[in-house]
C-alpha cells in the first residue's frame, strides 16, 4: 500500500470526525469520575466503540468499569490503551482563576478524559482507513479503568488479557511533546489488617493490642530498610517504602485497640527486588502478631511491575511526530496558558509547541508498565496544558475542558494511527520490536504480582464519589 497516501486519508478522517471525539472528552470531563466509578464515563467509550462496529466486554477482571473493545479481521494486534478516572479535590472550571465547580469535587487534572478520547479516537479511525483500504488488522481497546490508584491493568495483566497483542500504542497529556522510550517503577499497595482484644487501659493485661501489632510491623520495616539494595536507576526510580495507620480502634487511649490496619505502598526499581522485600514486610507483619498475640490479614490492593522500554516501536512514534506535527495553539490559547501561570506564580510562557529529542526518560509511577512485559509497548506525551504546574493540579484542569486538551486528542489520535499504520505495512518492524523486548527480558521473567484471589478493591470510592454525582 502508499502509507503515505493511506495516513493522509487516516489524518483528514480524524479532522473531519475530531467533534465527536473533543465532545467525548468534554463529556467526560463534566463526569469526573473517581477510580473505580467511572460509570458514565466507560459508558461514553462504549457507546462510541459499539457505534463504529467493535464487540465488547464489559467488567473485565472483576474492575465494574473496565473494558476491551475488538475489532477483528485478521493480522496482527494492534492494542491502544484508553483511561477515564478524575483525581480527588481537583474540580475546576473552564477559567484561569480557581473557581471549583464542586467544592472538593473530582477533576481531570491528569487529562485522562482526553487520554482516553484520544485512544478511542485512534482506533475508530484505524479501524475506518484498515476497512477502506483492504488491511487486515485486529485492533483492541484496553479500557483500563482506575489508572490513579493502579488498579486497572495489573488485575487485567494477571488474569492474561494482554496475551496475543503484538503492540501496544499510548499517549499522555502533558506540557511538552516528546515520544521517548521511558521506564517507570515497580509498584505495590499492600493492607495490614491486625486484630486483637479490647479491654480497659487500667488493666491491659485483659487485651491484646492490635496497634503495638502494627507499630511493631513498623519498627521492623525501618530496620529492614537498611538491608534493601538502592536504585540503580537514578532518584526517578528510588527505592521507597512508605506507611501509615489507616484504621485504629476503638480511638479512645483507655481502650486497647482491637483493630488497626497498616497500609503501606512501595516504588522500587525492578519488580523482582520489590517481590522479595513484599515477602519480608509480610513477615514482619506475621512476626509483629506472633509476638503481640493478635491476627494479621493480609490484602493486596494492587501491584504492578517496572516499564520495560522499547527504542524501535518509540521512534516509529517519534517520526510520526515529526512528519504529522504536535499542536498548534491561537494567541488567545497562549494568553490563557499564561494567565494561569501567572495565577500559580509561574512565569508566564504560554504553550509548547516544540518537540523534544527522541531518547530515553523516566518516570515514577504508571501501570501502562504491564502491557511492556507482554509485547512491545510505545508512548507519546503531547501538549495539552501549561508547564511548570506539576500536573495533578487545578491549572491542568482548566486546559483540559477546553480546545486546548481537544487539539492533543486530535494530535495522538493522528500519530498512534498512524504508527499502527506503519508496523501494518512493514512487519519487520513488529519483529525488530519483539526482538528488542526479548532482549531485555533475557534475564527476567515475567511474575505474577498479585495472589491468584486477589479481588479488586469495588466500592473503594464510592462513597466519596457519591457526594459528587
Amino acid at each position: 500500500m502508499d502509507v503515505k497516501q493511506v495516513k493522509k486519508d487516516l489524518c483528514s478522517w480524524i479532522d473531519e470526525n475530531k467533534q465527536e471525539f473533543s465532545d467525548l472528552a468534554r463529556y467526560v470531563w463534566e463526569q469526573a469520575e473517581l477510580s473505580m466509578e467511572e460509570k458514565n464515563s466507560s459508558a461514553a467509550h462504549i457507546e462510541v466503540l459499539s457505534k463504529y462496529g467493535f464487540e465488547i466486554e464489559k467488567g473485565v477482571s472483576g474492575v465494574p468499569y473496565a473494558y476491551i473493545a475488538t475489532y477483528e479481521n485478521g493480522g496482527p494486534v494492534i492494542g491502544i490503551n484508553a483511561e477515564y478516572d478524575a483525581l480527588p479535590g481537583l474540580s475546576q472550571d473552564t477559567c484561569c482563576t480557581k473557581k471549583p465547580i464542586k467544592q472538593d469535587g473530582p477533576g481531570h487534572g491528569c487529562g485522562h478524559n482526553l487520554l482516553g478520547a484520544g485512544g478511542v479516537n485512534a482506533a475508530v479511525a484505524l479501524k475506518v482507513i484498515a476497512e477502506k483500504y483492504g488491511i487486515n488488522v485486529t485492533i483492541k481497546v484496553f479500557g483500563a479503568a482506575a489508572e490513579e490508584i493502579c488498579i486497572g491493568k495489573p488485575f487485567m495483566a494477571r488474569d492474561g488479557y494482554f496475551e496475543g497483542v503484538d503492540v501496544f500504542f499510548d499517549w499522555h497529556p502533558w506540557s511538552y511533546n516528546r515520544a521517548d522510550y521511558d521506564t517507570c517503577n515497580a509498584y505495590f499497595n499492600i493492607k495490614y489488617h491486625f486484630k486483637g482484644k479490647a479491654c480497659h487501659g487500667n488493666s491491659p493485661w485483659y487485651g491484646r493490642s492490635a496497634f503495638d501489632a502494627a507499630m511493631l510491623q513498623g519498627h521492623a520495616v525501618e530496620m529492614l530498610r537498611e538491608h534493601i539494595r538502592p536504585s540503580m536507576c537514578g532518584l526517578d526510580a528510588a527505592n521507597t517504602i512508605n506507611y501509615t495507620f489507616s484504621d485504629t480502634g476503638p480511638e479512645i487511649p483507655s481502650v486497647v485497640a482491637d483493630r488497626t490496619t497498616a497500609w503501606y505502598i512501595g516504588r522500587f526499581d525492578r519488580a523482582e527486588l520489590m517481590v522479595d522485600v513484599i515477602d519480608r514486610i509480610n513477615k514482619c507483619a506475621e512476626g509483629a502478631a506472633l509476638a503481640t498475640g493478635t491476627t494479621v490479614e493480609i490484602e493486596t490492593v494492587t501491584a504492578c511491575h517496572d516499564k520495560l522500554e522499547n527504542v524501535v516501536l518509540s521512534e516509529v512514534m517519534h517520526k510520526n511526530m515529526e512528519e504529522i506535527g504536535v499542536p498548534k495553539f491561537t494567541e488567545e490559547e497562549h494568553q490563557y496558558a499564561k494567565n494561569l501561570q501567572k495565577a500559580i506564580g509561574l512565569n508566564p510562557i504560554g504553550l509548547d509547541e516544540t518537540i523534544m529529542p527522541f531518547g530515553g526518560g523516566g518516570t515514577a509511577l504508571c501501570d501502562t508498565s504491564e502491557y511492556s512485559w507482554f509485547a512491545p509497548y510505545a508512548t507519546i506525551w503531547v501538549t495539552a496544558g501549561p508547564s511548570g504546574t506539576g500536573w495533578h493540579n487545578w491549572t491542568t484542569v482548566a486546559c483540559t475542558g477546553t480546545e486546548i486538551g481537544f487539539k492533543a486528542v486530535n494530535c495522538a489520535a493522528k500519530i498512534m494511527a498512524a504508527s499502527a499504520l506503519d508496523v501494518l505495512a512493514d512487519p519487520s518492524l513488529i519483529d525488530k520490536a519483539k526482538a528488542e523486548l526479548k532482549e531485555r527480558m533475557s534475564e527476567r521473567q515475567y511474575i505474577k504480582l498479585l495472589p491468584d484471589d486477589a479481588k479488586p478493591p469495588v466500592g473503594i470510592n464510592a462513597e466519596n464519589m457519591a457526594k459528587f454525582r
